[in-house]
């Protein structure tokens, strides 16, 4: 995701997500990615139903307190990694849940506030954890890690071709002090980096690729997408945002593998049955996207794609729990 200017934080998608969620009285839903709740507010606004929210960042968890209370006793606030789902959904007390919202990456809450390290914008301690109190910092990893295995997580989580040039660099800034700050390793990066225009700070892409290393986000993406089997009832909606193509490469393989789809050997020929029992199903194959009016009035939303599916029969482990055996 590329670096935006200073802005309230506007849910992406808001009308497509609330759409394709479907939220209906009596429902149980959980929004994964809580943030500054503007998921969570729609669909309580929506229908008289039930959110979870979950956030790793306690910080967005603090800051709901202020209006959590308006909806008496509709939401839950939930400290925790939305790839264990499953997991925080039966701490509540709930089998199953009628749907299941991501909004995937960094939000603008974090990126604005320097001392969390997320953005080049500031200058800042290098940290970007989502869950401050948990794990390595980018800081650690730039100044600890292998130059190989640096340009390997530059290279595959970032997509930056110069990859091996920055790791170097960082390699070599590092030998005369410790890389502590955003700036230092911005200015470290644009440093060995070609003289061209871009549209985008030659900074951008090892930013993301530590970032995303450092909270897991691919990983927790694809556990989430594990859970949601279990969790989600029959005729329960996963929807999920994204904002870059190596999200929504995992989003688009899961939803075609769990709803019966193979990818047709020639564009030409349609998609063929999988022998694999369905979980999902599609209603829409390609991704929605943002509106132009959208983009203007939400820069952030230019890269989402939103794809959601619906799930077509409990999974056993959830018939044998709610039957009681």
């Amino acid at each position: 995701m590329t670096e935006q200017a200073n802005e309230p934080h506007i849910p992406v998608m808001l009308s497509e997500v609330i759409e394709c969620l479907s939220p209906k009285d009596g429902g149980i839903y959980v929004d994964g990615t809580f943030g500054a709740g503007g998921y969570t507010r729609a669909i309580l606004d929506a229908a008289n139903c039930h959110v979870i929210a979950i956030d790793r960042d306690r910080t967005a968890l603090d800051a709901a307190q202020s209006w959590a209370s308006e909806y008496e006793g509709r939401l839950d606030l939930v400290h925790g990694e939305f790839g264990s789902v499953q997991e925080h959904v039966r701490a509540l007390g709930y089998d199953l849940v009628d749907g299941f919202v991501l909004d995937i990456g960094v939000s603008s809450m974090q990126i604005d506030q320097p001392e969390r390290g997320f953005s080049f914008r500031f200058d800042g301690p290098l940290d970007m954890r989502m869950d401050a109190d948990i794990g390595q910092t980018a800081a650690d990893i730039v100044n600890e890690m292998d130059e190989g295995d640096l340009a390997d997580i530059i290279y595959k989580y970032g997509e930056e071709r110069m990859s091996r040039r920055i790791a170097r660099a960082i390699v070599t800034a590092r030998k005369e002090a410790n890389i502590e700050t955003t700036s230092r390793l911005a200015d470290i990066i644009r440093s060995v980096m070609p003289k061209k225009h871009d549209k985008i700070d030659p900074a951008t892409r090892t930013f993301q690729a530590l970032r995303i290393f450092v909270n897991d986000e691919l990983g927790e993406l694809e556990r989430a997408l594990e859970g949601s089997q279990e969790v989600l009832d029959e005729n329960g909606r996963l929807v999920v945002v994204t904002f870059h193509s190596l999200e929504d490469r995992i989003v688009k393989k899961f939803l075609r593998d769990k709803s019966g789809q193979q990818e047709s050997v020639s564009r030409h020929l349609p998609d063929l049955p999988s022998k694999k029992n369905a979980t999902f199903r599609l209603e829409n194959k390609k991704a929605l996207e943002s509106t132009k009016e959208e983009n203007l009035k939400n820069p952030r939303a230019r890269s989402a794609k939103l794809r959601y599916a619906i799930k077509t029969h409990r999974s056993e482990n959830a018939k044998m729990e709610v039957s009681g055996q």
